[in-house]
């Protein structure tokens, strides 16, 4: 019986073999090689399947701050809030007013756990369930769902238990659309194409701003519609027109459809992808016959634990200081809203920069350089805020953000070639799940700022950089295609290592 995990070889058709250009072919054409030749130039097609997936960050974004507006404490004045609407937010909704700070922050924090947990029990799900579309469709169509159910909390204690629910549910739709959009896209295309989402992501918390100001005299209740009725309907789209990762399907066995999926997206490659329709094996292995993979195997493989380990250590200094610098911007005697929305301006051109280092500069140079100069900003702006140079100090500010933005950037690609396509799901779930709680520590970084002024700037820059050197012991990827197996990864690893000696 063929497998559809191990190479194809062309020397193997025979007779059957007319069709197929033998000027371009390689004697052996594996998968990854029909995969790199029918998407090596980036169409219309493409684009739409990056776009259409990405989308779903936009949605994503707008759950993750809608808080901001929904939880704030509302004005009011002669004791009466201002506008004489009563549930304009959740404070006066529930009559939260005169509540302690712990049970306002409560939504908001169950939220954050309910992510945190999500992240951890959703990374245990094996990479061949359900394939990485449905995954897709399923975390954004949960969340829709359960951000609709919060309109009908009728008090803080309900509300919190369905903000738990919802902050569980969008867990891991970061992780599994940037899995599917870098499997279905070529090597050279992947740093521009994995800068799409991101891009909508921030555009996705600067839409939500111009929703809640157009809102801001209706229910809280209505922008959770608002913005949650858009996702739901985007989830239909998401389901009929996206398409499968050839890559995942390759895995499960099904070349067939992998090609089907290929044809789909680079109709200028048809005539070469029909040509292989004779190299397919006529005999698919069942699903019993199939290599299984799971979480396991980072732990039971001596490589794949150092890398994990070592992304993880790395994503736990870079989310301190993207989730932290921010927080503490209002330690600089600066204008608050000001600052928020630099911050916020600052990460749109780190998703034009990050694919031209990362097209110029190899993988681990680009990260330590970055996470150096990251730090050193973050000192910089403590050094210069204690001596009173406020402005030079907000300017540092900024640099350490954007640095932290383009290392989380250049990580995420980073990532996605260090592990196969079996295990590549569960990888990027632990690489989220890393960056969520290393922002888990912010704000408790950030209070030390209260007692020493700006000092939480130079533990953020510390933290960065000194994490940033054990990018030093990762692999260096840059120009290589994905793997889909462990088998293949270590050989292809063990390759490398023997040409270098």
């Amino acid at each position: 019986m063929a497998s559809p995990i191990k190479p194809l070889l062309l020397s193997h058709i025979g007779a059957d073999d007319s069709n197929v250009d033998h000027k371009t072919r390689p004697e052996a054409l594996t998968f990854d090689s029909i995969v790199e030749h029918s998407l090596s130039d980036f169409g219309f097609w493409q684009l739409f399947q990056v776009i259409l997936v990405g989308l779903t960050l936009l949605f994503d974004a707008q759950q993750i701050f809608i808080t901001v507006y929904t939880d704030a404490y509302p004005t009011w004045h002669s004791w009466e809030w201002d506008g004489g609407s009563t549930d304009k937010t959740i404070i006066s909704d529930f009559g939260l007013e005169c509540s302690s700070s712990l049970l306002r922050g409560m939504p908001t924090s169950a939220f954050y756990i309910g992510g945190i947990v999500g992240g951890f029990v959703l990374a245990l799900i094996p990479d061949g369930f359900l394939g990485r579309k449905k995954l897709v469709f399923l975390s954004t169509f949960a969340t829709s769902v359960t951000a609709i159910s919060v309109v009908f909390s009728i008090n803080v204690w309900i509300y919190t238990t369905l903000k738990f629910v919802n902050g569980f549910s969008k867990s891991q739709t970061w992780s599994y659309a940037m899995v599917l959009i870098s499997e279905r896209v070529s090597t050279k295309w992947r740093p521009r194409a994995t800068m799409i989402p991101f891009t909508f992501f921030v555009l996705g918390f600067m839409s939500l701003s111009g929703i809640a100001y157009l809102a801001q005299h209706s229910s809280w209740r209505f922008l959770y519609l608002y913005t949650a009725v858009p996702a739901l309907l985007y989830c239909i789209f998401l389901y009929i027109f996206a398409l499968e990762s050839p890559r995942w399907l390759h895995l499960q066995g099904n070349d067939e459809e992998a090609i089907k999926v290929l044809k789909s997206m680079s109709s200028k490659n048809k005539p070469y992808l029909e040509s292989l329709v004779s190299v397919l094996p006529l005999e698919q292995e069942t699903s019993e016959e199939l290599p299984r993979y799971s979480i396991k195997d980072f732990f039971f493989r001596k490589w794949a634990f150092r890398r994990i380990v070592v992304v993880m250590i790395i994503m736990f200094g870079l989310g301190i200081s993207y989730y932290g610098v921010p927080l503490a911007a209002r330690d600089i005697d600066v204008n608050i809203y000001l600052s928020e929305t630099l911050n916020a301006v600052v990460e749109l051109p780190s998703f034009v920069i990050t694919p031209i280092i990362l097209e110029r500069v190899n993988r681990r140079s680009s990260v330590l350089v970055n996470t150096l100069l990251g730090g050193a900003s973050g000192v910089l702006c403590f050094v210069l805020s204690v001596l009173g140079k406020t402005g030079i100090a907000f300017a540092f500010e900024l640099a350490t953000f954007f640095c932290a933005r383009i290392g989380f950037n250049l990580m995420a690609v980073y990532m996605v070639e260090m592990f196969p396509t079996c295990v590549r799901s569960s990888a990027t779930m632990m690489f989220r799940q890393a960056l969520v709680v290393g922002g888990a520590c912010c704000p408790l970084i950030a209070s030390i700022g209260r007692d020493l002024p700006s000092v939480s700037f130079a533990i953020f820059g510390v933290a960065m950089s000194g994490l940033g050197l054990f990018v030093l012991i990762l692999p260096e990827t840059k120009g290589s295609s994905l793997c889909d197996t462990m088998e293949e990864q270590e050989k292809r690893d063990q390759a490398i290592n023997s040409s270098r000696c």
